[in-house]
């Protein structure tokens, strides 16, 4: 079984910033690809960022690209999402997800079905 813990959420004010990470742990870890997703009140949720854990290609939902980076460090079996220029409307609770086993350089799942591993989320909260 693997456990996902994400940790680094937070309040902070728009225009600032925030580094999520989640670290992987249990039996031997390895995984195809790792994402974030984010879930905010009423709203379903959806696909942040992901990265494939073994090329380190991303992709990211239009709504964060050139303010949100992810990254991973193979090492630690730990996932980032490095937020910048925050703003009210990314106020969710963000998830980490981990999809494990082996795939191709190139994949990058984004559905939430794609994914085996869930942590259990961390409030970001971006005030006005």
């Amino acid at each position: 079984q693997v456990q996902l813990v994400e940790s680094g959420g937070g309040l902070v004010q728009a225009g600032g910033s925030l580094r999520l990470s989640c670290g992987a742990s249990g039996r031997t870890f390895s995984a195809c690809a790792m994402g974030w997703f984010r879930q905010a009140p009423g709203k379903e949720r959806e696909i942040v960022a992901v990265i494939n854990w073994s090329s380190g290609i991303t992709n990211y939902a239009d709504s964060v690209k050139g303010r949100f980076t992810i990254s991973r460090d193979n090492a630690k079996n730990t996932v980032y999402l490095e937020m910048n220029s925050l703003k009210p409307e990314d106020t969710a609770v963000y998830y980490c997800a981990a999809k494990p086993g082996y795939g191709p350089v190139w994949y990058l799942p984004k559905a939430l079905r794609d994914y085996d591993y869930w942590g259990q989320g961390t409030q970001v909260t971006v005030s006005s």
